[in-house]
């Protein structure tokens, strides 16, 4: 049993090889006329190693080459000679001497062996005479050199003129070239694979009387479509002064447009290279346009287009070539239909339409066409239109939608004296809004000279800044971008609807203004969007946040992505609305940069008397979320970071109704008991004056020395003997000054109290200190309050009935509840009840 299988494989090993013995014996005749002059040579394929063989009777040979009245009988010694050999069969036709075999090109000999093959028909004819080359239909279509066509059958198509040989083009089958005229002969080239079924050649070949130019190529358009054509021998020169010309038949119910996408023209010794059109219904044929020129479109009907090239300069003639593409379309709805675009009012600016996804984005040929016209004959993909002009302009274009508004403007200041108080609105023009297609974006290049800065501002909408806690969901955004030749710093990306009320910049500013849906053009009337040229500024960019009561405001450093440039400050001023209290927290507990050089700094400080302010290196932590009762600033400073390490900080505000706490409240009552039984006590001691000469109130410290040099004898008595230095009533204002509260609610100055002037009280934002002054800084919001500031100068006089202890704790109550010492309890009325 186990002779069973070991049979079956030898019986099927041995009709394997018997198969391939028998299918390396096929053999092959070519019998060629002698009339037919025609050669077949088999050759090795280039770049494939030897691994077969052609044998000849009993002669084995690399190659094999049959000449016209030849009868050959061979086969290969391989079962795939596909992969190892090609084939050509070159026909030579002799129209000059003898008459011309006009009429259908037949593939011939019949029976070749099933390997890649290249018919070749060498037509030798005079100049003074034309030949033509007429493609059956489906016709031909150009392709760039290096292209493959899809079904790897192609057309090769050579002017021989003498002895220089012109490259007029490769096709493949499938599009829109029927007819190919050529002046003197042409070589034809058919490549066909191995596996092509195909047995006929799909050309004919016709005698024509002299075209005078190098060739004539005709392309039938009976509907829609895209076509790509090339000058002959493209990428290399066209030949030097010479002439050819593309016939185009278009149905007259149809509109055809040309586009130059690639060209280069020759140093010209004489003439001028250029194109020309006949046009239908034209009156001034021919029409001449440079290759620079924008080119004819919305074309209806049939026309022909013709390259001129000229004498070139021997020593550096340069290179004409071109590539081009010419498209037909059915006539638009609205082609007629023009949209007035009035720019005369407009200055250093620009408005380009175009087609979605320009300029990074080249369409396809094959995708439909949008055009814009600026007149009938004029129309492109793009049309840029500049300030101090009016246009009217068209579309051809079935869906609109494809098409996209990209507009740029300029604003300059070289002198801040002609500039500073003029407001600029950065408002999108209603030329630009009217039209029915989306803008794309909006681009404001803001120009200033040293030491002259930008201000945004945005008075009514505000300015709301996009991060991940707090995106963006409105139809159009501000992406902000402050550069200089050497920095460039990505201030973020905005839209209205926030808290950032202003933004003032060092350097000069692009701002791009980008859309997201349909939704602008109801969105845009409201835009409040203004900038104006102002003195130089400290940080590289400040902001000023302006929240509504309530608000929950995100802010982040510029350029997120990459992290704040070295040595760069930027600076958030925050207005803490009245009645409210902001609570200031940060998204991490450290900077999170280390520095090669300098430092890093965090500050903080409330716009208030006397405020401490915040100072945070690199390496420390930050503070804890606080609440902040006034006006505030927040400064970052960079230093030289480390390599791989970027300082960047998001830190949010959030506003709530300030609390007052009931025991604050009781407080209050309790004082103001204790100020009704004060008043009635001095009221008491005032009307025992009379009867007694003891000072009640008032009681002379005699270890201070209060007298001013004078000459002796002025005073008859002595001072221990007089009375002058005795007070029988002190003023209440003096002692309860700063329990006094007008009438009106505002803050009454602080009476007869010494307080240390901290210095003035700017709208500038804090900025970090020097190193030798951090010592007394506040460095954490954990740390104690520091004791209250002491009077400094020695009063020469105690006050009787009131304590040291109880005006403290008077003076602390009305802190609770007003937080400031200088404000009054009492209004003006009740004082001047007291003072009687």
């Amino acid at each position: 049993m186990a002779a069973g299988p070991a049979l079956v494989l030898f019986l099927s090993a041995l009709l394997s090889a018997s198969a391939q013995h028998l299918q390396r014996q096929v053999s092959f005749t070519i019998s060629l006329r002698t009339e037919d002059n025609i050669i077949v040579m088999i050759k090795q394929k280039p770049g494939v190693s030897p691994g077969c063989n052609i044998r000849v009777r009993n002669f084995i040979r690399p190659e094999l080459k049959i000449k016209p009245g030849e009868n050959v009988t061979f086969h290969f010694t391989c079962s795939t000679p596909e992969k190892y050999f090609i084939m050509e069969i070159q026909k030579n036709i002799d129209c000059v001497s003898g008459p011309c075999p006009f009429g259908d090109v037949h593939l011939y000999p019949p029976g070749l062996p099933r390997l890649n093959r290249t018919f070749i028909w060498d037509v030798k004819a005079s100049t003074k005479a034309g030949l033509e080359l007429k493609f059956s239909t489906p016709w031909l279509r150009q392709i760039e050199p290096g292209e493959m066509c899809p079904d790897f059958v192609s057309y090769s198509i050579n002017s021989s003129i003498d002895k220089a040989t012109v490259n007029i083009g490769t096709f493949c089958r499938n599009g829109s070239v029927s007819r190919v005229k050529l002046l003197g002969g042409v070589i034809m080239s058919l490549h066909l694979p191995w596996d092509s079924p195909l047995t006929t050649s799909g050309f004919n070949i016709a005698n024509r009387a002299s075209i005078k130019r190098l060739c004539i190529i005709e392309s039938i358009l009976n509907e829609e479509s895209s076509i790509t054509l090339m000058s002959p021998n493209y990428p290399l020169g066209f030949p030097e002064d010479e002439l050819m010309t593309w016939q185009f038949v278009v149905p007259s119910n149809m509109r055809a447009s040309v586009f130059f996408h690639n060209y280069s023209l020759s140093n010209c010794e004489r003439k001028e290279e250029r194109v020309e059109y006949y046009l239908p219904n034209s009156f001034s044929n021919p029409e001449v346009f440079k290759l620079s020129d924008s080119q004819p479109a919305n074309i209806p009907g049939s026309f022909n287009l013709s390259l001129q090239g000229c004498d070139q300069d021997a020593q550096n003639p340069g290179i004409l070539r071109l590539l081009f593409q010419v498209v037909v379309q059915h006539p638009q709805i609205d082609e007629n239909v023009t949209h007035l675009v009035d720019l005369s009012k407009e200055w250093n600016m620009s408005v380009t339409i175009h087609f979605e996804g320009w300029p990074s984005r080249l369409p396809l040929m094959s995708e439909p066409m949008c055009l814009i016209c600026k007149d009938p004959r004029t129309c492109d993909r793009v049309l840029t239109l500049v300030s101090g002009a009016v246009y009217k302009i068209s579309f051809l274009c079935k869906d609109l939608s494809r098409l996209r508004i990209t507009a740029e403007k300029g604003i300059s200041c070289v002198d801040l004296r002609w500039c500073q108080r003029k407001i600029y609105s950065l408002l999108v023009p209603n030329a630009i809004t009217q039209l029915p297609i989306q803008l794309h974006k909006f681009i404001w290049k803001l120009l200033a000279s040293d030491l002259i800065n930008i201000e945004i501002t945005s008075p009514s909408l505000k300015l709301q800044q996009h991060v991940p806690e707090q995106r963006c969901n409105t139809s159009y955004s501000y992406n902000i971008v402050s550069a200089t030749p050497k920095m460039e710093l990505n201030v973020g990306v905005f839209c209205p609807g926030g808290s950032i009320e202003k933004i003032q910049m060092r350097d000069n500013v692009t701002i791009s203004l980008k859309t997201f849906g349909k939704g602008f053009l109801n969105e845009s009337k409201d835009q409040d969007l203004k900038m104006s040229f102002v003195p130089h500024i400290k940080d590289e960019c400040s902001f000023t946040v302006s929240p509504d009561p309530k608000a929950k405001v995100y802010l982040q450093t510029p350029n997120w992505l990459y992290g704040l440039p070295p040595y760069v400050s930027i600076s958030w001023y925050v207005a803490v609305p009245s009645k409210q209290v902001a609570r200031l927290g940060f998204s991490k507990d450290r900077l999170g940069v280390a520095c090669e050089t300098g430092r890093a700094y965090l500050n903080i400080k409330e716009e208030t008397l006397g405020a401490e302010e915040i100072v945070c290196r690199e390496d420390e932590l930050l503070p804890k979320p606080r609440n902040m009762y006034h006006n505030f600033w927040v400064n970052i400073s960079n230093c030289k970071p480390v390599d791989r390490t970027q300082l960047t900080l998001q830190f949010q505000v959030t506003f709530s109704d300030k609390q007052i706490d009931l025991g604050v409240i009781l407080a209050v009552v309790a004082g103001g008991g204790v100020l009704t039984a004060i008043g009635l006590t001095v009221c008491c001691v005032k009307k025992k004056k009379k009867k007694s000469q003891n000072p009640m109130v008032g009681v002379y410290n005699t270890n201070v020395n209060t007298e001013m040099p004078r000459k002796q004898g002025l005073f008859t008595k002595g001072r221990k003997n007089n009375e002058s230095h005795v007070y029988a009533v002190i003023d209440d204002a003096m002692v309860y000054g700063h329990l006094l509260k007008e009438s009106n609610g505002s803050v009454a100055p602080e009476v007869d109290v010494y307080r240390p002037f901290d210095g003035p009280m700017g709208s500038l934002p804090p900025s970090p200190p020097p190193l030798s002054f951090r010592k007394g800084i506040k460095r954490s919001s954990n740390t104690e309050e520091p004791p209250p500031v002491m009077d400094t100068e020695h009063d020469a006089y105690t006050f009787a009935h009131q304590k040291s202890g109880q005006l403290e704790d008077n003076r602390d109550t009305a802190e609770k509840i007003n937080g400031d010492t200088g404000t009054s309890l009492l209004g003006n009325k009740e004082q001047d009840g007291l003072v009687e």
